[in-house]
């Protein structure tokens, strides 16, 4: 089949790419500047004179605390018009199947612990990831709306914090894992004896190594279309994927500082944020289809950091 993988050079995507090399896919890419994804034409042409088999949207602006609290505008315009643009345009070009990744920022705040698909929409979001939140959620909502008016088969995911190689290191910019393996990477290089972790190290967080999620998609595409509609909620579909484990901040921190040789002392800074204290997303539903999770933490920590050492530069 010919797929159309966007966001082929992220972290999700260039993980998705590999498995669809393994498989023998026929793939199509596209760099941003190539086909602009928020500009409508572009994608429509491309959709058009491509006609591809498959979509798969990895694509998005993505980043740590700090940098949506920085850019909550461009966070929610981007995703939400990548979504729209990629999604009306597929359906107008024939595209029958397609898989929308989403992000576990789309449950309310106050959602019960672990969140379970049906607790979309059931209260605010967090106010630190509520522009993204909703576009990522306006998102599962659009390919529910194509596959009840039009009968596509549009499917979503949603995984929990997602970690590996290609992400981005930018010591504030970045994710959770990267930002903090940045942090602790430079302060073993400047031989520094403490480092200070954000917020109070108390929120419980899962993570999810990228390849895992990489399998979950292909998956998920794999499943028969009357498995998928008898697995989601009807009212937003879309199945949960992560590792149903969560470990403090506090305590990914050791496991950083095991895989980076850090042996100083962690110091708390609480004047930055927490975000919400615990995010645990219930991947029951796809664990009773037959997938797992298969890379532990530390496992998957050293072979991000492993890539960072070696990563490409310039």
């Amino acid at each position: 089949m010919k797929v159309f993988l966007a966001g082929h050079t992220g972290m999700v995507g260039s993980a998705i790419l590999q498995r669809l090399v393994d498989r023998g896919e026929r793939i199509l890419t596209r760099t941003d500047a190539e086909v602009d994804l928020t500009n409508q034409l572009a994608v429509r042409q491309f959709m058009q004179s491509q006609a591809p088999d498959v979509v798969i949207m990895a694509a998005g602006r993505t980043g740590g605390i700090a940098d949506r609290a920085a850019h909550p505008a461009d966070f929610m315009y981007q995703n939400m018009i990548m979504a729209a643009n990629v999604v009306h345009q597929a359906h107008r070009a024939g595209v029958d199947r397609l898989i929308y990744i989403g992000a576990s920022e789309v449950y309310p705040k106050a959602a019960g612990q672990p969140m379970k698909e049906p607790m979309l929409m059931t209260g605010r979001l967090d106010a630190t990831n509520a522009p993204f939140g909703m576009a990522k959620l306006a998102g599962i909502a659009l390919c529910d709306a194509y596959r009840a008016e039009h009968g596509r088969d549009y499917r979503c995911v949603t995984p929990t914090n997602l970690y590996g190689p290609g992400d981005d290191f930018d010591a504030d910019r970045g994710h959770v894992v990267p930002g903090l393996l940045r942090r602790f990477h430079d302060a073993v290089q400047a031989g520094d004896d403490r480092l200070a972790i954000w917020g109070t190290g108390k929120p419980l967080r899962d993570f999810l190594y990228v390849d895992d999620l990489a399998d979950a998609v292909l998956f998920v595409l794999d499943m028969a279309a009357s498995d998928y509609v008898r697995a989601v909620d009807p009212t937003l579909g879309h199945l949960n994927i992560g590792t149903g484990r969560d470990v403090s901040i506090r305590d990914l921190c050791k496991v950083i500082a095991k895989v980076t040789g850090f042996s100083g002392r962690l110091t708390l800074d609480t004047t930055k944020p927490d975000g919400v204290q615990r995010k645990l997303l219930d991947s029951s539903r796809l664990d009773r289809l037959g997938w797992e999770s298969k890379v532990m933490l530390e496992d998957g920590i050293r072979r991000t950091y492993d890539w960072f050492l070696t990563r490409p530069t310039g």
